[in-house]
């Protein structure tokens, strides 16, 4: 088990700087997912991890230890890359193998750990062959196989499942659940797709301009974000975000966007005429009548699963409005719907993006 910690790392490439004082700390045994836009500062972070790139200044620790000027060979850390990056001119085997055989370890133990992994892979059938005769999932079950072989302190992985159809990202997900479930080893995860994250992580940090937005448990975030970036970020489809005015009626606090007033409960600091944001999950909205309804808004796309239906919507007060309801709702292009918001589920953000309440109910 390990331990890995980022104390105030920043990178910067020539002038450039892409990561700005990462504070971090990944316990031993976690499988932690690093989430964010492309050019968010991700990949850069587990390179700086993993020992291909340095640190312009702070410290990368391994199980206590400062590790800024280890080569990435001496870290036991095991890489795996989008690319693969399998040798095409030898097998299954060999590929697993090899760096085995580099560290001179005897013919025995590398056969056992070999067979051991591509059992664990269910890739026992493909060891004679060679890469270009596998499918794109067999090729990343191989570049997990090599990483496995080497019993290394934790996995880090970039964007392992990019290149693979979207079942079979599905199918890796699940082999990737399992796999640390039965390894029980640190593992460090970088994608750009927060559905991987939320599937995937024990802790998921979300990066943005090479900062960390928030970090914690997927749910956590899902349910707290702490600022309007991880709102908008977390979360498939993602929250309806609405630009809006604190206002009052007599006692009563409003959340003001054009016409539609939504009323709410009083909460400390709330500064009357200012400009906030609030926000609502897709499933977290009522289809309501009209006489009751907290807004209106008019269909512009249906999309019909089956189980639960999506409804694109649009309002001059809200702009662009996504709805999602069980079961299959009878709605078409131009009709209008009234919509009730959960109180409990509406979040409110100041006009900086900070969060002001998770939950106005």
């Amino acid at each position: 088990m390990t331990e890995i910690a980022l104390k105030n790392v920043y990178k910067a490439f020539d002038s450039v700087e892409v990561l700005h004082g990462i504070d971090l700390q990944v316990q031993s045994g976690q499988f932690v997912v690093f989430v964010g836009p492309s050019g968010c500062g991700k990949s850069t972070l587990l390179r700086i991890i993993a020992g291909l790139e340095e640190v312009t200044s702070g410290d990368v620790e391994i199980d206590g230890e400062v590790v800024n000027n280890v080569a990435a060979s001496e870290r036991g850390l095991a890489m795996v890359f989008q690319s693969y990056a399998l040798y095409p001119h030898m097998t299954v085997y060999q590929n697993m193998a090899f760096g085995l055989e580099n560290s001179r370890m005897p013919r025995d133990e590398i056969n056992q750990r070999v067979s051991k992994a591509a059992e664990m892979l269910q890739i026992t059938d493909y060891l004679k062959r060679r890469p270009k005769a596998l499918s794109g999932g067999q090729r990343q079950r191989v570049a997990i196989g090599r990483a496995i072989v080497r019993e290394p302190k934790a996995f880090l992985f970039d964007e392992p499942l990019s290149n693979l159809d979207a079942e079979l990202r599905v199918t890796m997900r699940k082999e990737l659940a399992a796999l640390h479930a039965n390894i029980g080893g640190t593992m460090i995860y970088v994608t750009h797709d927060q559905t991987e994250a939320m599937t995937l992580a024990d802790q998921i940090v979300v990066l943005n301009q090479g900062r960390v937005e928030q970090a914690g448990p997927p749910l956590e975030l899902y349910n707290t974000p702490q600022n309007l970036f991880v709102a908008g970020f977390i979360g498939s489809p993602r929250m309806n975000i609405v630009q809006a005015q604190l206002a009052r009626k007599g006692e009563q606090w409003i959340l003001k966007s054009g016409q539609t007033e939504i009323m709410i409960n009083s909460l400390p600091d709330l500064v009357e005429g200012e400009a906030c944001s609030f926000g609502i999950r897709p499933e977290h909205i009522k289809l309501a009548n009209a006489d009751d309804a907290d807004a209106s808004v008019i269909v512009e796309l249906t999309e019909q699963l089956g189980g639960e239906t999506y409804i694109y919507c649009r309002s001059e007060d809200l702009g662009a409005f996504n709805v999602h309801q069980a079961g299959q709702i009878p709605v078409k292009r131009g009709e209008p719907l009234h919509l009730n918001f959960e109180r409990s589920s509406l979040h409110l953000f100041d006009k900086n993006g900070k969060v002001l309440a998770n939950g106005l109910g």
